[in-house]
């Protein structure tokens, strides 16, 4: 029997805004999911305390400029008690036995993925799919998590079959890039969508 598909995209949603829309939408295109769930992180543990939104205002900003019927906002990392990304998926799992997990994440995720605590756990984990961002898609699949897990790595053909895959499995998603930000409107800045130039 099929298990249900649900994409994870967390974050700390400091506003949430349209290129967390424009990804959510790509995952469920792309990867053939039942559901996408936006993780309100309480508090991202590499990002400062300070000028961080209370967690229900950034809970109500992401419920009212959800994309999709699929998408659903929660804040289970708050009622898990989970702090880091690894302890979050394994308390998933355990909590949802018969849902097949992906993680999704922009191209700077990857990047970032070996500040994570035991993130080489979190990719034997799940599957995640990356999605290309503006200005971070050459830097992110030459980067340490990239190149470490290169033979895992899928072809963007087969991305509808990831959440069936047994992890350590990623593919990268070369698509319409969005430039928004949650740091630039914080800023007060105008962001605009771009196209990404396929090789």
């Amino acid at each position: 029997m099929r298990k249900r598909r649900v994409g994870l995209l967390g974050g700390s949603f400091n506003p949430a805004h349209e290129g967390h829309a424009h990804i959510s939408r790509l995952a469920l295109k792309h990867l053939d999911l039942d559901e996408l769930w936006w993780l309100v992180s309480p508090q991202n543990p590499l990002k400062p305390v300070k000028g961080m939104a209370p967690l229900p205002e950034r809970l109500a900003a992401a419920r009212a400029m959800v994309p999709d019927r699929r998408v659903k906002v929660t804040d289970l990392e708050r009622r898990l008690g989970t702090r880091f990304t690894v302890d979050t998926l394994k308390a998933l799992r355990r909590r949802f036995p018969r849902i097949a997990f992906v993680w999704v994440a922009g191209a700077d995720i990857l990047e970032q993925l070996p500040r994570w605590r035991r993130w080489a756990q979190v990719m034997s984990l799940v599957p995640i799919a990356v999605f290309d961002r503006p200005s971070y898609s050459l830097r992110a699949l030459a980067s340490k998590a990239a190149q470490r897990y290169r033979r895992q790595r899928i072809a963007p053909r087969t991305a509808p079959r990831l959440a069936e895959m047994q992890p350590p499995a990623w593919v990268f998603v070369p698509s319409r890039l969005h430039a928004a930000s949650a740091t630039a409107l914080r800023q007060g800045r105008r962001v605009t969508p771009k196209r990404s130039r396929q090789s």
